[in-house]
């Protein structure tokens, strides 16, 4: 069966025991559908980058599932019928990552990657002194006026 990875967003004003109790119903539509539950994470009530139906904030939940795609059309049309629901993405993967997701990792054992030295740029960084400025000059180098009237 194919692999599948769902996040979805639930309304801000839900209690915690609610929003996980969002995560169990959607968990046994897909095994009602013929689908399994790989691992399922609630990751908590986090700001939005925008308002979406005027919530600033929404609670998070991830869920990892082997699952015929009938069954996730099912659960997503489902999600998309709950007035709870705010957003649903679910993407098709070809294995399940081991361990934890990315958001519920500490911030300490997340690799990091391969960043330059010197950031995002890329490029070597120096510290920059104030006799590191370019040389100004306002006299003679700017183009005269034109006393013509703009059209």
């Amino acid at each position: 069966m194919p692999l599948y990875e769902h996040v979805f967003i639930a309304r801000q004003d839900l209690s915690n025991a609610q929003a996980e109790g969002l995560i169990e119903h959607f968990a046994t539509v897909l095994a009602d559908n013929g689908g399994s539950v790989v691992e399922r994470e609630y990751w908590g009530v986090k700001t939005m980058a925008y308002k979406i139906n005027k919530n600033r904030k929404g609670h998070y939940a991830f869920l990892r599932s082997n699952a015929p795609s009938s069954a996730v059309l099912e659960m997503e049309r489902l999600m998309r019928l709950h007035d709870d629901v705010m957003r649903v993405l679910t993407i098709k993967v070809d294995t399940h990552a081991e361990g934890p997701s990315v958001q519920m990792q500490k911030r300490d054992d997340r690799e990091r990657g391969d960043r330059p030295e010197g950031g995002f740029g890329g490029g070597e960084r120096r510290e920059r002194s104030f006799g590191d400025r370019p040389e100004r000059s306002f006299g003679g180098d700017r183009p005269e006026r034109s006393s013509a009237p703009r059209r």
